[in-house]
């Protein structure tokens, strides 16, 4: 069976006189290929809610999902963006192959080449390995957080949308069939224009866009989900008998959820370990606070097209850091300046260098 394997695949065809390193390097190919292939069909993905936008996202999805086509996915932090690309995948002629998953800002500038793309043979280590693109064959690769991807793994990738991929090391290109499926929270369009990303990928990889709406955006959908959340949480904490109260239902939807799906599923979490079996979940349990009067006028004022209060304030940092300190900045926030500085750091906004102590005076 593996040997019909790997003369099945026109990929591997192997050419006389063949040496013992191609035959093994076909063999790991091959056993990659058989480990990595599921036995079932994806399950289609269940996704909650009864807004207009949710029914929307759901049939692009089934409009989408049987072609081949690439699909870029925008949205801020915890929208949903993997469960998206799953959705596609599930409904794509693909389904019976592997969905192969990666965060390209958790893997090292230095080794996401090979992590990708393979590595080739060489003097010191005869075998080849493997990359994720070879393993995702026939199937769909989904790669979140596209924007960290380094310039020379970006003219790599775009090989792998037509069609052929070069490990590291090797002269030759050999045919891959996948699908590629791409998401960021940042606006790619503007690190396309500003040089930081590849405009010929770029276009590439935004056949088929979509965008996804913060939770604060489809307000209809927060009890929806919460309650699914509930149950979920409860039945693999063993905590059963929890129920969601009205003022925490009425907390919900009247906060903001920067962290948007991700943060409900943290305050849900929370509030069942803290809960007494067969309690009712309160906003004390939920632990979510209002906006503060200054973060309310920050939301006031900014374009209305942003929906979420973490690009509100890094606007407002960003327009005001050159004349206000940072007690100032944090005292217009109505933040600590703790908080300032731990927001800075998980934003990556850096102080200015030439910020000075103190009020600016004019001379």
């Amino acid at each position: 069976n593996l040997c019909s394997q790997i003369w099945q695949k026109p990929q591997d065809y192997l050419a006389l006189p063949l040496s013992i390193g191609d035959m093994m390097a076909a063999i790991e190919r091959a056993t990659a290929y058989s480990v990595r292939k599921p036995i079932a069909v994806a399950e289609p993905i269940e996704m909650l809610g009864s807004s207009d936008v949710m029914n929307s996202l759901r049939q692009r999805i089934a409009k989408v999902g049987p072609t081949d086509s690439t699909v870029l996915i925008l949205g801020q932090s915890g929208t949903g963006k993997e469960l998206v690309a799953r959705g596609i995948h599930a409904a794509s002629n693909r389904s019976h192959a592997p969905l192969i998953t990666l965060n390209c800002a958790t893997v090292p500038a230095n080794l996401i080449e090979s992590e990708l793309f393979g590595l080739a043979a060489y003097e010191n280590r005869p075998q080849e390995s493997i990359g994720l693109v070879e393993a995702a064959s026939g199937g769909t690769l989904f790669l979140d957080e596209i924007a960290e991807l380094p310039p020379s793994a970006q003219a790599r990738l775009l090989q792998v949308v037509q069609g052929e991929n070069r490990k590291v090391g090797q002269a030759q290109t050999l045919p891959v069939d996948v699908r590629i499926i791409a998401a960021t929270h940042k606006d790619l369009k503007a690190l396309t224009d500003s040089g930081a990303f590849r405009p010929d990928l770029f276009y590439r990889l935004n056949v088929l866009c979509f965008e996804l709406s913060p939770l604060q955006g489809r307000r209809k959908d927060i009890i929806d989900i919460a309650e699914q959340l509930l149950a979920e949480t409860c039945k693999r904490l063993n905590k059963p008998g929890l129920i969601l109260g009205e003022p925490a239902k009425e907390a919900m939807l009247a906060y903001h959820w920067p962290g948007n799906v991700r943060e409900l599923s943290n305050a849900i979490e929370r509030a069942v370990i803290l809960a007494d079996e067969g309690a009712v979940i309160t906003q004390a349990l939920l632990a979510i606070e209002p906006r503060t009067e200054q973060e309310a006028d920050i939301q006031g004022d900014a374009d209305p097209n942003q929906t979420s209060l973490e690009d509100y304030f890094v606007r407002f940092v960003q327009d005001n850091e050159e004349h206000l300190t940072e007690t100032e900045l944090a005292a217009k926030l109505g933040i600590s300046r703790k908080s300032l500085w731990e927001r800075r750091q998980r934003l990556n906004i850096p102080r200015k260098k030439t910020q000075q102590r103190g009020r600016r005076e004019s001379s």
